[in-house]
């Protein structure tokens, strides 16, 4: 995937276009992590699908430090879709806090999206990550003094949001900008998830700890054109379960 970059809204967003004559697919990444987070997936889906994965604001290499609130997250996406010129409906896989983003995009912009994948995340959300993300902000002169402090589960997930300063190590993002991030997609999105009427799956992981599966049913079965599927993976399915998941995407997407 080759990295560019565009300005909307005053910020400088970074993004991932793994190119070629595929038809696009774009991809949304969970908090703390970004777009390079599909860089494998992308390879998997080519060159059918030309894979299009942006830094969400306050991530990976786009500007930190700015406004957060559903409205500008959906904005940015459709800003990232005219930049490309891409004028037609296209699939949007949404992992966590970007599967919220993408149902709120199909929402408002029926037009924009022809399909939705939505990873793990429900629709009545209410996190406080704030106990244990503090202890992630500043710079540690060793790598592994940041992965200890992310501690042994998450460690592996944060790989690639994990970089390198004049100082040592340090994240990609900022943990209290994360904190205003996680306050803004907090809240009841039943509503919002109802509205669009595009194809859609969404997938759980059996084992994450951050989404009730009884409520992925649901939103199954209260919303028309949606299916239901289940891998054996943590919350990031898409790294657990790398084939599995694009598989499943595969089948979904071409049926």
């Amino acid at each position: 995937m080759n990295r560019h970059s565009f300005e909307h809204d005053g910020v400088v967003f970074s993004f991932l276009d793994m190119g070629g004559d595929g038809k696009p697919l774009l991809a949304l990444h969970g908090h703390w992590m970004g777009a390079s987070d599909f860089a494998d997936f992308a390879t998997d889906m080519g060159p059918a699908w030309r894979v299009i994965a942006l830094d969400q604001r306050g991530f990976g290499e786009t500007d930190h430090g700015v406004a957060h609130d559903m409205a500008s997250y959906v904005d940015d996406v459709v800003a990232l879709l005219d930049h490309l010129g891409i004028q037609e409906s296209i699939p949007v896989l949404g992992h966590s806090f970007g599967g919220i983003v993408a149902y709120h995009l199909a929402a408002k912009h029926p037009d924009k999206v022809s399909a939705m994948i939505i990873e793990d995340i429900g629709v009545h959300i209410q996190d406080d990550s704030a106990p244990f993300v503090e202890r992630w902000t500043g710079t540690f002169r060793l790598r592994e003094e940041l992965e200890d402090r992310l501690g042994a589960r998450l460690a592996p997930y944060l790989q690639k949001s994990i970089h390198r300063v004049a100082e040592g190590w340090t994240l990609n993002f900022d943990p209290a900008e994360f904190l205003i991030s996680e306050q803004a997609t907090n809240g009841d999105h039943w509503s919002i998830w109802l509205q669009s009427h595009c194809p859609a799956l969404v997938i759980s992981g059996s084992e994450s700890r951050v989404c009730d599966e009884t409520e992925l049913r649901a939103m199954a079965v209260r919303r028309n054109n949606t299916e239901f599927a289940q891998i054996e993976a943590g919350h990031s399915v898409h790294i657990d379960q790398r084939q599995n998941f694009t598989k499943l995407v595969n089948t979904f997407l071409t049926s």
